[in-house]
């Protein structure tokens, strides 16, 4: 009982923190013009500061995620969250501009170390793979949840005192999981089993991070300057070259970062395909709305933020709902069904028009889109975390990260762009909602199709095994 217990207040602790991690991405989302006014921030130092952390994060899931599979999760966790406690601090207290970017930047850092460690320390929590499945599926929905309280909380809390105290967040709660993560010695280990911890393959790190950094920073630039300009496909092309380099590198390397069949199996790469398209579709529904809200209606950050609580409400309970619907009909059904129902709320706010109301016009597709959101979260972390040797479960949790944080860059400024050809900014953000939701609908053709058994026999498990350390 006492062990079960244990388990219990460890997977929340650990759910919070992947929570926050999240909700730290979104903080600044409704009050960024506010920041950007305090700081007299032109377009291009907006565009930095918005995606400061998503960079760093994204960029370094990889190595976080080799870093835990080699030294164990309770020591990479304790050393991301303290990177963050600082870094967040530093974020309330930014005299200027400079300092606020930097902190952004090294938050990013910290949450890339804790992200794969949390997952890793959830497979510690859970080492049955019946467990283990229907914890992912929980821990699937808890990413767009802490989106969504990012996006609705900062709003108010900026209206109400100032954006600064939105940092106190991350820091209390990183704070709380260093104090109690030393507490959970028997649930938690300390590092890695003897004789399983692989090479660290720093070539590896430095270029997935260089070439990852570099595409994302010119996806964002996009929005802003273009795909001709030299701000653009400059930062792409070193990019691409780099992850081309990154890809030669790892077919040589006897211990690489990324095994080049951890890819290879069809389940998972559809299942990363599906949290991206899902982030993707989430993260557009909050930035396009809100700049409408604000900008063509005039609307204030805290009623903004208010506009998204029945979309956090549904999420709440759907979230609950997701978990127990994946283990009962397995995640192929639960992922492509959530994706549909997603594309449907997206297909609704497509209607988006100057004068619609919001009863009619939004709220529709703001009630759909969480509770597809939910449930094609919850079935896709079974599906791109099922399968994986204990050994890698560091690797997989920063690939499916990478995949969440990948998405929303890459998809914000392809819409956007497209959004850019309209004569008008309404429609042009009604095209953008329209293409996300035939995205997400053909993802879900995609994952229908794929077969719907979850559980490998003994001798499946012991190729994977090989495959991955090959």
């Amino acid at each position: 009982m006492a062990a079960i217990t244990t388990g219990r207040y460890g997977f929340a602790l650990l759910g919070v923190i992947q929570a926050v991690l999240i909700f730290t991405i979104t903080i600044l989302t409704v009050p960024l013009p506010l920041v950007a006014r305090e700081f007299g921030l032109g377009p291009s130092g907006v565009l930095l500061l918005s995606a400061a952390y998503g960079l760093s994060f994204s960029s370094l899931l990889l190595l976080g995620g080799r870093l835990t599979d080699r030294h164990g999760g309770r020591l990479v966790l304790r050393t991301g969250l303290a990177l963050l406690t600082v870094a967040s601090i530093a974020c309330a207290l930014a005299p200027g501009y400079p300092v606020l970017l930097a902190s952004r930047f090294v938050q990013g850092v910290g949450a890339a170390l804790t992200a794969p460690a949390a997952v890793a320390l959830v497979r510690a929590l859970h080492p049955e793979p019946a467990a283990y499945r229907r914890a992912m599926a929980t821990w699937g929905g808890l990413s767009v949840l802490g989106a969504t309280l990012g996006s609705v909380l900062s709003g108010a809390v900026a209206a109400a005192v100032s954006w600064r105290w939105l940092f106190a967040v991350p820091v209390l709660v990183a704070l709380a999981g260093l104090a109690r993560s030393a507490a959970l010695p028997a649930t938690l280990p300390a590092a890695a089993p003897t004789g399983t911890r692989p090479a660290l393959d720093l070539r590896g790190a430095a270029l997935a991070t260089a070439g990852l950094c570099a595409v994302s920073y010119a996806l964002v630039a996009s929005t802003e300057h273009g795909w001709r300009s030299p701000g653009t496909y400059g930062p792409l092309a070193a990019g691409l070259a780099l992850l081309l380099a990154f890809v030669a590198a790892e077919r040589r390397t006897a211990d690489p970062l990324l095994p080049p069949g951890f890819l290879a199996d069809r389940r998972r790469a559809t299942a990363l395909a599906a949290v991206m398209a899902t982030a993707a579709g989430t993260a557009l529904t909050f930035v396009l709305l809100s700049l409408h809200l604000q900008q063509q209606r005039g609307w204030s950050a805290a009623a903004t933020s208010a506009a998204f609580l029945p979309y956090a409400a549904v999420l709440l309970l759907a979230g609950r709902l997701a978990g127990p619907l994946s283990v009962r009909h397995g995640p192929v059904a639960v992922t492509a069904g959530g994706l549909a129902v997603a594309a449907a709320g997206l297909g609704l706010l497509a209607g988006l028009t100057p004068d619609g109301g919001y009863a009619l016009g939004l709220l529709p597709g703001l009630l759909l889109l969480p509770a597809g959101a939910a449930a094609a979260f919850a079935g896709a972390a079974v599906l791109a975390t099922g399968g994986v040797p204990p050994e890698r479960t560091g690797l997989a949790a920063g690939v499916f990260n990478t995949a969440m944080e990948l998405g929303p860059t890459a998809a914000l400024a392809a819409l956007m762009a497209l959004a850019a050809t309209r004569p008008t900014v309404v429609g042009g953000y009604a095209a953008a909602f329209a293409a996300a939701a035939a995205g997400l609908a053909l993802t879900a053709v995609a994952v229908a199709a794929l077969p719907r058994t979850t559980d490998l026999t003994a001798s499946e498990h012991t190729n994977r095994i090989k495959e991955f350390t090959s």
